[in-house]
């Protein structure tokens, strides 16, 4: 016997990831009966909610475009000042003295600072008003999964037991995904650090931690504080990040075996650790203690998962899938391409067409961006306090996160499984070459001194190409269009990997097998001149 459903999708979990979720298959199918179930009542306390404030392209895109959240984002959430690094802040007293790394000017693109409290709050209220069922308060107790009669949620809402049933199940409950945990889908990666992080109800001011006015002028637009900043260091970096409620989230990311999580795992320990490695950090937090709004901390926070999407009707997003690190914010990147994939799939499906075979290609695509992007992490975290190769790092990730998987994003190709074909040699060298790049810049870092001049600038917006590659996301391309970006940007990435070569000591030189002369036009013009000889 079979029976109907009763919704077509329930969403477990009410987070980031499950929220936006619902928006945007309300937003494709407005008869879809969706309901999410949220373990949390709302409204969630603003600031000291959750970590993951920071966006970058893909996500903003995501919220701003996709869902089309710019009103509120613009109003109620903060204009990010893109991201900066500071390398040997923990050795001085004034971030003059410092390598600095950030763009001195507004990029073209906006990406946004979100107060996860109140962005949480608000895709809450913009759901129930689309027609979703938001059952918040309420504890997912089991799921028994049947794709073809129906999947059933038996979860307790105000003590009583409830239970519905839905077409398609999708788990957005983060680490505690009941799907993953269910079917053994839990997968770990060679990536391995901790973090601790707190919030703070006063904003940090950086710009405080100087006097000198040849450093505070070099920014203008916005001010610094505005940016996810970084306190870069060996084997870690602790990041400051304002919020649109006034306060300010201070975390430590680190390897776990440069820096265990037993040196950070209270409030405290992570006062002892800042006055260790970052002194003035530790000052200013020291200096407003008392304004501590909560504290966190979690191992071994990067993983994957055996599978994220299923023809039997099932698919998990956001932490519940996979998690990369926090550093260059890629989480709601990952959010928004699979919530992309995942209503791809269910509006097929509900308008009646065939899509399992768009699940298993959808899931090798979106696995092959996160093995991609992993490779920015794996073993790199040694080399985040040598200003050189991280600063050349940064351009190289950039440049490839710019020119390919943001591109494709914010073209709204993803789901392009013609384009996809066409490129995917192309796609596939691009992953070879950043997986050398990688290689490259650790054994370099690992075989030099880190070099420090002080007071150092390196200007992302400066880079001719970091400023392009920026503007040029924002441009709509058709097929023919599409298909010379993609090439032109692997051309550009092949030649950049040219000119980090000739820069790297000669040992090393032949860890690039792919790459091109650069030519007459560096792609690194603009770059500090003394970071630009080759190394000893």
């Amino acid at each position: 016997m079979t029976s109907t459903p009763s919704h077509d999708v329930a969403i477990l979990g009410g987070g980031l990831a499950g929220l936006s979720l619902a928006l945007q298959l309300k937003q494709e199918m407005p008869d879809a009966r969706i309901a999410v179930i949220e373990r949390q009542a709302h409204p969630v306390p603003e600031a000291a909610h959750k970590v993951g404030e920071s966006t970058v392209e893909i996500g903003a895109h995501y919220f701003s475009e996709v869902l089309g959240l710019t009103g509120h984002l613009q109003q109620q959430q903060l204009r990010k000042f893109g991201l900066r690094l500071f390398f040997n802040a923990g050795k001085v007293d004034d971030l003059a003295d410092t390598v600095e790394l950030g763009a001195s000017e507004v990029l073209t693109i906006p990406s946004y600072q979100l107060d996860r409290g109140r962005f949480e709050n608000y895709l809450g209220e913009e759901a129930a008003r689309l027609g979703v069922e938001f059952i918040h308060g309420a504890r997912c107790r089991n799921l028994d999964l049947d794709g073809r009669d129906g999947h059933r949620v038996r979860y307790q809402h105000d003590d009583q037991d409830c239970e519905i049933s839905a077409r398609w199940v999708v788990d957005a409950q983060g680490r505690a995904s009941l799907i993953k945990r269910k079917l053994g889908l839990a997968e770990t990666n060679e990536h391995s650090a901790n973090s601790a992080w707190f919030r703070i109800d006063k904003r940090l001011d950086i710009a405080d931690w100087s006097q000198c006015q040849n450093w505070q002028d070099r920014c203008t637009g916005l001010p610094r504080w505005m940016s996810t900043n970084h306190l870069m260091g060996p084997g870690y970096w602790v990041w400051i990040i304002p919020l649109a409620s006034g306060s300010t989230s201070v975390g430590i990311v680190a390897d776990a075996e440069m820096h265990p999580l037993e040196t950070m795992n209270s409030f405290d320990k992570c006062l002892t650790w800042l006055e260790a490695h970052q002194p003035r950090c530790a000052r200013e937090v020291e200096a407003n203690r008392d304004g501590l709004q909560d504290f966190l901390f979690l191992r071994d926070y990067s993983h994957g998962c055996k599978q994220v999407f299923s023809s039997d009707r099932w698919a998990l997003t956001g932490e519940a899938g996979v998690f990369l690190d926090p550093f260059y914010s890629p989480g709601s990147d990952f959010i928004g391409i699979s919530n992309g994939y995942i209503t791809d799939l269910i509006a097929r499906d509900l308008a009646g067409e065939e899509f399992r075979r768009r699940t298993r290609l959808y899931e090798r695509l979106y696995f092959s961006f996160y093995h991609s992007s992993l490779e920015l992490y794996e073993s790199q975290y040694p080399l985040f306090g040598h200003p050189r190769c991280m600063s050349l790092k940064t351009v190289w990730d950039y440049t490839y996160y710019w020119g390919v998987l943001a591109l494709l994003f914010c073209q709204d190709r993803m789901t392009d499984l013609s384009l996809m074909a066409r490129h995917g040699e192309g796609l596939e060298r691009m992953r070879r070459l950043n997986g050398q790049v990688q290689k490259l810049l650790r054994e370099w870092a690992a075989a030099s001194e880190p070099e420090a001049p002080p007071g150092l600038f390196v200007d992302l917006a400066g880079l001719p190409v970091m400023a392009r590659l920026n503007r040029e996301l924002g441009e709509k391309l058709d097929d023919s269009g599409m298909d010379q970006r993609l090439a032109d940007n692997f051309n550009l990435l092949e030649r950049l990997a040219g000119e980090i070569r000739l820069m790297a000591p000669l040992s090393l030189a032949d860890r690039l097998d792919i790459f091109q002369d650069p030519g007459e036009q560096p792609v690194l013009a603009g770059f500090p001149g003394r970071f630009l000889e080759r190394a000893a």
